[in-house]
């Protein structure tokens, strides 16, 4: 057994969505870490198993090491992780009993759980128990299983040494150096293509770096400034296929090029100038004006994501409730459902943000008052964390 000498491992990470663009098919959009978080507790065991509770699931999967060897033979070198090992996915498919077209978020999870253990510690398995918590339901279009891929990968290379583990006994939280972030970064990536197929990389990029990013022509920059914006978060519990709404705005495109074009070069400059904007509030600080702008820009990229056909009548009345209270709102990750932003001034009274909510929830919606800019991957010490988290935790 290789020798883990991190006792145990707390690892938090923000969310991530889309705050401006378009949906991947725009030349620029921006996005942004979100300030809810998943957590991650490794241990060291010596009980010859693999253990992992799934976010936000109670019972734990385990498997025997001795069960999980012979599915390393003939695996290829990690390499600089640009492809998958597709015949070792092949073999904990079958070793799982998990379809190649199953789309089911529990069991993609424990293929990428597996996968990274068993390429991490190909040379010495070792025994360990991982749990995992999250502030936010999965399946909500929020980039959790991107969170969790991070999450994981960082505990994981930690666990085995590949990485440092940066936390210093005089430290509540730490952040691993660049080169290592960008190690965690490619890693996470990996989970997202077996959980996902075909992934930006936008996700596990602001899950790894925090803050926000600037996705163009299948590049992305981490952006140095972090302003925080505080925001309301709503999920309509409206289902949606984010393959099927992907696959409907490229067909329009297709079939109405010279009415999408202009639509998709009005999104790339919302994008522009929503980062122009922030930077001016991150290096002068944030004005009334700059709230002004935000909010319009908030209403002209909702407009042309419904232009899209990503809109839904969940995500109108949305709009319509909060607009009435003098709110801006947009649809984030998929639409077609799924979840909603409204940004929040400064002075926007409580009393404001309470009536909403009340509101947004006698419509079915769940609401979370955060913040976006937020940090992204860290090591915390258990004085770091609530004791609501750390009764979690320790309950699995």
């Amino acid at each position: 057994m290789v020798r883990i000498t991190i006792g145990v491992l707390r690892v938090g990470d923000c969310e991530s969505f889309i705050l401006i663009g378009g949906y991947g098919v725009s030349d620029v959009a921006l996005a942004v870490s979100l300030n809810l978080r998943t957590f991650l507790r490794l241990q060291s065991t010596s009980s010859g198993e693999v253990r992992i509770n799934l976010p936000n699931i109670d019972t734990f999967l385990s498997w025997e090491i001795t069960a999980l060897q012979p599915l390393l033979a003939g695996c290829k070198e990690q390499g600089d992780l640009k492809e998958l090992d597709a015949d070792l996915l092949k073999r904990l498919r079958e070793f799982t009993g998990i379809s190649d077209d199953s789309t089911d978020t529990r069991s993609m999870a424990v293929l990428a759980f597996l996968y990274m253990y068993l390429t991490v510690f190909a040379e010495d398995l070792a025994s360990i128990t991982v749990s995992v918590w999250s502030e936010l339901p999965t399946g909500a279009g929020l980039g959790s299983s991107a969170a969790y891929n991070v999450c994981l990968s960082a505990a994981l290379l930690s666990a085995r040494g590949t990485i440092s583990s940066p936390l210093t006994p005089q430290q509540e939280s730490a952040r691993w150096c660049k080169d290592e972030m960008e190690l965690i970064n490619r890693w996470a990536f990996m989970g997202e293509k077996i959980i996902h197929g075909n992934p930006s990389g936008v996700d596990n990029a602001v899950g790894t770096w925090g803050g926000f990013l600037r996705y163009q022509a299948g590049n992305i920059t981490p952006l140095s400034w972090v302003p925080i914006l505080r925001i309301l978060l709503t999920y309509t519990k409206v289902p949606r296929s984010t393959k099927v709404l992907v696959s409907g705005v490229k067909d329009k495109i297709n079939k109405f090029p010279s009415v999408m074009k202009p639509v998709l070069e009005s999104v790339s400059a919302v994008s522009c100038t929503c980062e122009q904007t922030l930077t001016e509030m991150a290096t002068h600080g944030p004005s009334a004006e700059h709230y002004n702008i935000l909010e319009e820009l908030i209403d002209i990229n909702q407009h042309h994501l419904n232009v899209m056909g990503v809109g839904h009548s969940s995500l109108d009345t949305l709009c319509r409730v909060t607009l009435a209270r003098g709110l801006h709102s947009k649809l984030t990750g998929a639409g077609g459902g799924g979840c909603g932003i409204t940004l929040l001034r400064p002075e926007t009274d409580t009393s404001v943000i309470q009536s909403t909510v009340e509101e947004l929830k006698s419509c079915g919606f769940d609401c979370w008052e955060t913040s976006i800019g937020a940090p992204g991957v860290q090591q915390h010490s258990s004085a770091a964390l609530g004791q609501d988290i750390l009764k979690i935790l320790n309950s699995y």
